[in-house]
């Protein structure tokens, strides 16, 4: 992904709500795979 890429995500998943720290722990899963960083269910 490039820089415009990465930017979209993060704004898009800003606008769904998440917050920045949601938003880097997903980020550092994807690129990592440590489950430490994977997203968890949301309770309702």
């Amino acid at each position: 992904m490039n820089m415009q890429e990465n930017a979209r995500l993060i704004l898009g998943l800003r606008y769904k709500g998440w917050t920045d720290t949601e938003i880097t722990d997903f980020l550092l899963w994807i690129e990592s795979g440590e489950e430490q960083y994977k997203p968890k269910a949301k309770e309702e």
